[in-house]
């Protein structure tokens, strides 16, 4: 008979969010699976329980997730943890579970801390819709082409980011979305827990001379109605009328993109 693999939430930043059950259950699975040992050694050490680990990462996920299913098969109970948060939320642990289903082998919940409901939660945009995008590409061209896909998505969007990131990401949304009332949360349940609700130009603004610190959720409105409805031709049209009170043509198509679904280029041609 096969174990059971157990997806245990861990903190996001405070170690009192970590739950009973969790720590039962980390106590006595036979092994845990964590996507850096080290991170969750501490955590282990502050409960004082003592397990046997198996790093399981984006870059080692195949080789030592054949290793786990192999135990799980032969009847051994894995708990698996991210370094904070749920795993399988934009993390490799998706791809373990995914395998433990299609195996037969039980899988098992221990809810804990979300970085992206959490945030969401204390941020005050709307949440009766929304979009969970996780971390954008590394790439500006494929970064830049997802934000185009999204600038009419009508619902708030949740995006996480790092700090060193965070400036090319906020001018990236900029040149997508135009100027959208946004919130960054950043340090979730940590001394320095902060909600920033302001626009996407303010935000670029405030950090041209400060340095990001903290990971950060960036959470976007969504699009107004008209910015979906409006065709191509009004696009043009509204990007003509720049033109005609002495905007340039570029300019003009930059600014008609941003205020509608339609790329840049294509009303740039559509001028000429």
């Amino acid at each position: 008979m096969s174990g059971k693999l157990f997806v245990v939430g861990t903190p996001i930043g405070n170690l009192g969010d970590l739950s009973p059950r969790a720590v039962e259950v980390l106590e006595n699975v036979d092994f845990i699976a964590a996507e850096d040992t080290r991170v969750t050694l501490k955590l282990l050490n502050h409960f004082g329980i003592k397990k046997e680990m198996i790093s399981y990462f984006e870059h080692n996920k195949s080789s030592h997730g054949e290793i786990i299913i192999s135990r799980l098969l032969n009847g051994e109970s894995c708990a698996i943890c991210t370094d904070a948060g749920m795993p399988a939320i934009s993390d490799p642990g998706e791809d373990l579970v995914r395998e433990c289903h299609e195996k037969g082998i039980d899988v098992e919940s221990v809810p804990g801390p979300t970085a992206f409901a959490t945030a969401l939660a204390i941020s005050g945009m709307n949440t009766r819709r929304f979009t969970f995008e996780g971390f954008l590409s590394a790439n500006k061209k494929e970064r830049r082409a997802l934000l185009d896909e999204l600038k009419t998505e009508k619902r708030t969007m949740v995006f996480y980011e790092a700090p060193h990131k965070l400036k090319a990401t906020l001018a990236d949304m900029q040149e997508s979305f135009g100027d959208r009332e946004i919130a960054l949360v950043r340090e979730i349940t940590k001394i320095h827990e902060q909600v920033i609700r302001t626009t996407l130009f303010k935000a670029c603004e405030m950090y041209e001379n400060e340095n990001p610190k903290g990971e950060f959720v960036i959470i976007v409105s969504g699009a107004a109605e008209q910015e979906k409805e409006i065709t191509f031709e009004q696009a043009v049209k509204i990007a003509r009328e720049m033109v005609e009170d002495g905007m340039s043509v570029n300019n003009a198509s930059k600014e008609a993109a941003k205020m509608t679904p339609f790329k840049k280029n294509d009303i740039y041609k559509a001028l000429l």
